[in-house]
């Protein structure tokens, strides 16, 4: 495994593709919240830093295309039956849709976004075989599939010789942490698979900015994230800004950002390809970067008293029954 503290690329999971340890994700932030002038500043200051991960995005870098990774997502399309899931009819045609908004003859990782009980896996597995034979795409992965789900994939892939997926995108920070930290290891050890995380800031949660409430310019207090709004005061919300309030002055402790901090965080974590960052503006951007010259901070006895403070270290049944 790629030493992270010097290296600003690895591969993704045992494949031979290289990418970088902080993408960029457009989830939120593009098309909704910030306008084409500042998208198109970001991506270029993302790319010119060093940054060829890009989750579905128009590119706008002046590179090549062989210079830059670009992903897409299928599953949600339209509204008729036939638009959305994993057949073999909407990962063809949801594919073709997204090249031809993108622009693109070809993205280069294409994710089964959620499983879909409603498609057999063997179908699910041909298609994503199909995209890549056709040149549509390189790479498939999933994203919000559980172990077993990825592990069948990949024994069907194995069984027809079809392409197994090759990562799992899952959302990790301080709050959430089994998947990423007990059961994608096993997989990335196994199989090969590995892990692009998102949302290492749960939503901006962890910046601080919702320590003394809700601003009006912020996520939660945008249409359509009532469920954040809710959910920061709940009882373990207000739990989890205690935590935060302490995690920041171990940021400050470190002399950097707490936003930094919890992307280094996510970065140390075994089996982690890559981190996407969601920013709205170049000087978040430049920021969360930094987080790569926190990662070397982070020793053992740093990421135990994070631990401590935390709570929430997953716990390997496995492992402590051999012991």
């Amino acid at each position: 495994k790629d030493n992270k503290n010097n290296k600003t690329q690895q591969n993704l999971g045992k494949s031979g593709l290289r990418v970088s340890c902080l993408g960029l994700g457009t989830w939120v932030t593009f098309g909704s919240q910030i306008c084409d002038e500042m998208a198109e500043s970001v991506m270029t200051v993302a790319y010119d830093s060093g940054v060829n991960l890009f989750d579905t995005a128009e590119v706008y870098a002046s590179g090549r295309r062989s210079s830059y990774v670009v992903t897409t997502k299928i599953y949600w399309g339209g509204q008729a039956e036939t638009e959305r899931g994993l057949s073999r009819k909407h990962i063809i045609e949801g594919l073709r849709g997204s090249l031809s908004r993108l622009q693109l003859d070809y993205v280069d990782i294409v994710f089964a976004n959620r499983s879909d009980i409603n498609a057999p896996m063997e179908e699910i597995v041909r298609a994503m075989t199909f995209v890549i034979d056709q040149g549509m795409a390189m790479y498939w992965g999933t994203s919000r599939w559980n172990a077993v789900e990825i592990m069948e994939a990949y024994s069907i892939a194995r069984q027809f010789n079809l392409v197994p997926p090759v990562c799992e995108q899952a959302e990790y920070h301080y709050f959430q942490r089994d998947k990423v930290e007990l059961h994608l290891p096993e997989l990335y050890h196994k199989i090969g698979v590995g892990a692009v995380t998102w949302s290492p800031l749960a939503c901006g949660l962890l910046t601080g900015k919702y320590n003394e409430g809700v601003p009006e310019s912020s996520r939660a207090a945008m249409k359509g994230h009532a469920w954040l709004k809710e959910r920061l005061c709940s009882d373990e919300g207000k739990k989890q800004l205690r935590k935060i309030k302490e995690l920041h002055l171990l940021a400050d402790r470190l002399n950097c950002t707490p936003a930094q901090l919890a992307i280094a965080w996510c970065l140390r974590s075994e089996g982690v390809s890559s981190v996407l960052l969601g920013v709205s503006n170049t000087e978040q951007l430049l920021e969360n970067l930094g987080s790569l010259r926190v990662l070397s901070q982070l020793n053992p006895p740093l990421i135990a008293e994070m631990d401590v403070l935390l709570g929430n270290k997953p716990r390997n049944a496995k492992k402590e029954a051999k012991s």
